[in-house]
């Protein structure tokens, strides 16, 4: 199935490296590029893209805003914005994945990398940049815990098991062994657990741990 891409990103010659890169991959397509946040809301009403390749720092309207904007009321078809930054520390990313981004990389991110970002995305898993997650989450960490709601409790013993190995950040495979699961199985759990917590990915899931003293 061929994915579509949208990228949103202020600077043109920038812009023109990554299309190139894109339009090289026969499953990827690009389908429209915008140089604003305000421009990339009505790019993704037009294009209709499975990801956003945003820029988390352009004039008048940033990444963040465009991202809240586009993932607000999001459904299991709405596009999911992978986001581009210079810094692996960039507040602005964390601030994007508080939007509802699936993730971050940097904008010097290996060409083979940035692919296999978008078709992670695409996939529903979260992407972010390497070195920079545990400084990332611990950003959510030093909020004040709040004790799990119902929500919560409306999970198995399995599907908590899940939960705190996936927000550790393990795959579905390092899963799948820990617990002498098929990768199958786990994956099913893991949207369960999603679905029953209202979240709408594995980085909100981490986020979700991280603030609930879970970690």
């Amino acid at each position: 199935m061929t994915i579509k891409v949208a990228l949103v990103d202020d600077q043109v010659l920038f812009r023109a490296g990554i299309a190139m890169v894109v339009r090289s991959q026969p499953d990827l397509e690009l389908v429209g590029e915008a140089g604003d946040g305000a421009d990339a809301i009505d790019l993704v009403r037009r294009a209709r893209p499975d990801v956003v390749l945003m820029d988390v720092r352009m004039p008048r309207v940033d990444g963040v805003a465009a991202t809240r904007r586009i993932r607000v009321n999001a459904t299991e078809h709405s596009p999911r914005v992978l986001v581009l930054t210079t810094f692996d520390l960039d507040e602005s990313a964390a601030d994007a994945i508080d939007a509802g981004a699936s993730g971050f990389i940097l904008k010097d991110t290996q060409p083979e990398l940035l692919l296999a970002a978008i078709r992670a995305v695409a996939d529903g898993s979260q992407v972010v940049a390497a070195g920079a997650t545990r400084s990332l989450f611990d950003r959510f960490k030093t909020r004040t815990a709040a004790a799990p709601g119902p929500e919560y409790d409306a999970l198995t013993a399995r599907e908590r098991e899940i939960l705190l190995r996936a927000a550790t950040g393990l795959s579905n495979a390092e899963i799948a062994s820990v617990e002498t699961l098929s990768e199958a199985t786990v994956k099913t759990h893991v949207s369960r657990i999603l679905a029953k917590l209202q979240l709408r990915d594995r980085v909100q899931l981490v986020v979700y741990a991280y603030e609930h003293g879970l970690l």
